[in-house]
């Protein structure tokens, strides 16, 4: 009767090893799902923020003028009736904080956002043409939401 329970010992360690086994590759493997589900979220906040941007560049009044920073696209003051570019400021799925990386407009102002994740990216290619300037990105810090004018001389002038 002793060699019995040695076996059943012996066949419950496996069946714990190879449970562990399994919660492992499932937390990695949801780990991977989450990582490129804050990615999609990234892609989306700093487009939103883009295109506020552009927004508020071409509805100057008068010579075109990059928003001060991020608050303008919430309430642009410079009209009788406050213009709205954003409902709502987006935080950076990558750090969960509600700060970015600011891009600064050689005239003044703010003419794009970036990550301050300094972690390696999953998708590095195959991005929408809008966001073909992120391939290649090494991380999340390099993936620069930039507007610029079409007639722009830095060459940024593709809505990157």
């Amino acid at each position: 009767m002793r060699s019995g329970r040695g076996f059943t010992l012996a066949g419950l360690l496996i069946v714990v090893a190879v449970m562990g086994a399994g919660l492992a590759a499932a937390g990695a493997l949801w780990s991977h799902s989450a990582q490129r589900e804050k990615e999609q979220e990234l892609l989306f906040a700093g487009n939103q923020f883009r295109q506020a941007i552009a927004g508020y560049y071409q509805r100057s009044p008068g010579a075109k003028h990059y928003p001060p920073g991020l608050e303008d696209l919430l309430r642009d003051r410079r009209y009788p009736m406050p213009q709205r570019y954003l409902r709502k400021l987006y935080r950076d799925p990558m750090t969960g904080a509600a700060e970015w990386g600011l891009i600064p407009a050689p005239g003044g102002g703010v003419m794009g956002v970036h990550s301050l994740s300094e972690e390696e990216p999953i998708k590095t290619g195959g991005f929408a043409q809008r966001d073909r300037a992120l391939e290649g990105a090494t991380r999340y810090s390099e993936w620069r939401f930039v507007f610029a004018p079409p007639d722009s001389p830095s060459g940024l002038g593709r809505g990157r």
